[in-house]
């Protein structure tokens, strides 16, 4: 049983979630996490309608570089032409449907089906096959390899679309381009994807994993180890700035977390834990961003952290290092997650180094963080067996206060949008701050 919000406070209403402005409650319902019909109703109103993350351009850099991957359960794979061009295919031969990459990635001229031996070009094209003669003639001409209906890229992040009529990725991107351009900005020769995949399961549903990105009301509680680490080796973990930071609506579903960072940053924050001697390198490399952007954009790309979520499954996380991570929906309790880490293609030896070893720390797979990320996902999939007797989960926090870092107008905000696809209607405006009107004797 999926329950309808408070369609007066909300501004329209939703199957999903209770928005009661007037009340200073925001509830999401237990099923979106647990129904398989909400999980079918996903990909037909959201992931068979919006752009997704594919891959990085690093990735493919010479022509001929592929990697292959599946979006939503599609198997596809990407390829830089012999011409330059980029093109995503759908990984199945038009013959009998077998797939026609079988690496993960690589280079190649061409793409040979194994089970017939029927032949691709990187555009596509059908070159050779057995016994050609055995066909009609032109048959050949018309069984290319077929392309995503939409592939675009912004600052070297390509997206795909499944919806011939999407709107233009620029157009998508809406506010996200901000923080795009803050995450890559910070390489003086562009940025590039580090060698390696960080891939694994988590038995809980995707949303889960978008929320616990966006969620600072976690980070002290469940991290504790982390920081307790950190400080027994001398770290310089501080407080942040609660008041004036905190979660941003970004246009289309698209949401941040941005603040003050309480621990160093490979960038160009320097902590007591990547050594005395790296201090002047660190500062240059400041002193490099501030003449290059100015004192303010140079601080926010050096000192403030960053979780972007470009709807509906890409996180950007640019916190102890910089991390990009795609959710892969695969049952209401079951995501994939992938995951690789991004770094200035300038960085090496030492530098580089700092930004591993910060990386692998926190947000790797086997770091502090993720693991208990994970459990705690899951921990709560277990708790939702309890619906509908425990129906509502709570993300009420600071509709009536101005935004911090703890509160939880981002989490809002993507529930909003994610309700609104989810019921065939537009997505509601920015909500201005606070949400709800503060009652005077408060």
């Amino acid at each position: 049983m999926i329950a309808r919000s408070n369609g007066a406070a909300s501004g329209g209403g939703s199957r999903y979630i209770d928005d009661d402005r007037e009340r200073g409650v925001f509830r999401v319902d237990r099923a979106t996490m647990t129904s398989p019909e909400v999980f079918e109703l996903e990909q037909r109103q959201i992931f068979d309608e919006c752009w997704l993350y594919f891959g990085h351009d690093s990735e493919i850099a010479k022509p001929g570089d592929y990697v292959r991957r599946t979006v939503v359960g599609r198997p596809l794979f990407l390829v830089r032409g012999s011409d330059g061009s980029v093109r995503c295919f759908y990984n199945t031969c038009p013959h009998r449907g077998a797939e026609v990459c079988r690496e993960e990635r690589g280079n190649a001229k061409r793409f040979t089906c194994f089970y017939h031996a029927w032949t691709f070009d990187t555009s596509g094209s059908l070159v050779t096959m057995p016994d050609e003669e055995g066909y009609g003639e032109g048959f050949k001409e018309t069984c290319s390899l077929t392309t995503v209906p939409k592939l675009d890229s912004y600052r070297g992040f390509w997206f795909i679309s499944f919806n011939h009529g999407a709107e233009p990725l620029h157009d998508y991107l809406d506010g996200a381009k901000e923080y795009l351009d803050l995450v890559v900005d910070q390489a003086e020769e562009g940025m590039r994807i580090l060698p390696g995949t960080n891939d694994y399961a988590v038995k809980a549903n995707w949303k889960l994993m978008v929320e616990n990105s966006l969620d600072g009301y976690h980070g002290l509680p469940l991290h504790q180890t982390y920081f307790a680490y950190v400080k027994s080796l001398g770290g310089g973990i501080s407080g942040t700035n609660l008041v004036g930071e905190g979660g941003r609506e970004l246009g289309h579903g698209h949401v941040v977390l941005e603040g003050e960072a309480p621990y160093g940053r490979p960038i160009a924050r320097w902590d007591s834990l990547f050594g005395e001697d790296s201090q002047d390198e660190i500062a240059a490399i400041r002193a490099r961003l501030v003449d290059a952007y100015g004192e303010h954009r140079a601080s926010r790309m050096a000192d403030n952290f960053r979780n972007l979520i470009i709807f509906p499954n890409l996180m950007i996380n640019d916190i102890t290092a910089i991390t990009v991570r795609y959710i892969e929906p695969l049952a209401a309790n079951l995501m994939r997650v992938r995951a690789w880490a991004l770094a200035p293609r300038e960085e090496t030896g030492q530098r580089l180094q700092r930004r591993i070893d910060s990386y692998l720390t926190f947000i790797g797979p086997g770091g502090f963080a993720s693991p208990d990320d994970v459990e705690a996902l899951e921990s709560c999939q277990v708790g939702f067996r309890a619906h509908p007797n425990v129906q509502w989960s709570d993300i009420s926090r600071g509709m009536t206060r101005m935004p911090t870092v703890i509160d939880e107008v981002q989490v809002r905000a993507y529930w909003r949008a994610w309700a609104a696809r989810m019921d065939g209607r537009p997505i509601p405006p920015p909500v201005e701050w606070p949400e709800t009107p503060i009652p005077a004797h408060r």
